[in-house]
């Protein structure tokens, strides 16, 4: 399995968008840096990362727009992707057309 720079699952409750005849709210995960992570996971609609975290890993997952919209959790996807990026080998980066960093 490759390496992703977010991931992203749904639950039943308040609703983001909807699905079919269900109400459905996206959560999306996504990793971040040390700082951003001890700031964010004390954040309304963010927690640390179910499974991620409890093993050292910093990544967030996004709830609820209470406390991070949507713009912002733009930048933090970009900002994952580039630190998914910076761990992969250059041979991976260069066959998935990514610069090096």
């Amino acid at each position: 399995m490759g390496r992703r720079p977010c991931l992203e699952g749904r639950s039943q409750g308040l609703c983001d968008r909807w699905l079919g005849s269900r109400r459905q709210q996206l959560f999306v995960t996504f990793k971040c840096s040390d700082i951003a992570y001890d700031v964010l996971k004390e954040q309304p609609g963010l927690r640390p990362a179910p499974y991620l975290a409890s093993r050292g890993m910093t990544w967030i997952q996004r709830r609820t727009s209470q406390s991070m919209d949507d713009a912002a959790l733009k930048d933090y996807l970009r900002e994952s992707h580039r630190l998914v990026a910076l761990k992969l080998t250059k041979q991976a980066r260069k066959e998935l057309g990514l610069a090096a960093s």
